[in-house]
């Protein structure tokens, strides 16, 4: 049986080390919080500090940086960035491609498209088609 973990040096000289999640066999830093109903898939990175809720699916090629927040039940499409202390609300759904900048709210049922940028620090809600509310 082989180990569950590797390291990975930062571009910092730093050597972290992630375990592979079980539900998915994402990498998760230590330090990083995971449910365990959770799923990372393979070939997603979660970095230290983040917590991930019940439910949580975290799709292949995902970058959740440092201190994000994602919620119960949400959806993270492959291969989007969440950026550093962002926050995704509980039933949000992430697209594809689709990069959260740092310190961004997705609002509780959103739906983000694939494909699309939200600012950092920008706050976001949308209707369960995907149309942006007034703030």
């Amino acid at each position: 049986m082989g180990k569950n973990y590797i390291d990975i040096e930062n571009d910092r000289g730093e050597t972290l080390r992630y375990r592979k999640h079980v539900n998915g066999r994402g990498l998760v830093a230590h330090g990083a919080k995971v449910h365990p109903s959770a799923v990372v898939e393979l070939g997603a990175y979660v970095e230290p500090g983040v917590h991930i809720a019940a439910g949580a699916h975290v799709g292949r090629g995902v970058w959740v940086e440092s201190d994000a927040d994602i919620g119960t039940n949400a959806e993270i499409a492959p291969h989007a960035h969440i950026g550093a202390g962002a926050a995704i609300g509980a039933s949000a759904k992430i697209g594809i491609r689709t990069h959260v900048g740092n310190g961004a709210r997705v609002a509780t049922g959103s739906l983000i498209g694939d494909d699309e940028t939200i600012a950092d620090g920008e706050r976001v809600a949308t209707d369960r088609r995907g149309l942006r509310l007034a703030a």
